[in-house]
């Protein structure tokens, strides 16, 4: 059973990568962000972040089949930092988010989303903007079975 919650999330200033692909490219992706802020003095405060920008599962299975899905992955920062051609400092914007944990292998996750979508139309909100995954734990050090990963939705009430 999944818990599904309302929480206040707040802004964030991030250091992160978009890039379209496939998801499994998004490991490589938080490499490239670690190793750019290491290089760069900056100070990661947080858990890697991902946002999906592909809304519901068929237009995600879609976009990662054709290698077109957005590979959009960030790191809370203590402060700004330059970026480059690949990699942006901005400010990750917060609100009001249904939130879920999802606990187990990444590919694992569907039971988690149908829950989160089903309390978000239960409780007469929509998602407003892409939804975000935050890595809590590395599967490398504690295993898939014990991968810790919240996922958020923003969500705004219907009219």
């Amino acid at each position: 059973m999944h818990e599904v919650t309302l929480v206040d999330v707040p802004s964030q200033l991030v250091l992160g990568i978009q890039r379209r692909g496939h998801y499994m490219e998004i490991a490589g992706a938080i490499g490239e962000v670690v190793q750019y802020a290491m290089s760069h003095g900056a100070q990661i405060i947080g858990c890697p972040i991902a946002l999906m920008h592909e809304l519901g599962k068929d237009a995600a299975v879609k976009a990662d089949r054709e290698g077109t899905a957005v590979i959009d992955v960030a790191f809370p920062i203590a402060g700004p930092v330059e970026g480059n051609d690949t990699v942006r400092c901005y400010e990750l914007p917060g609100g009001t988010m249904a939130k879920v944990v999802h606990k187990g292998p990444y590919e694992a996750c569907e039971p988690a989303y149908n829950a989160l979508m089903a309390w978000i139309a239960a409780n007469g909100y929509a998602v407003s903007d892409p939804t975000r995954e935050v890595y809590l734990n590395d599967p490398r050090e504690v295993g898939p079975e014990e991968t810790l990963t919240e996922i958020y939705a923003p969500v705004a009430h219907l009219a």
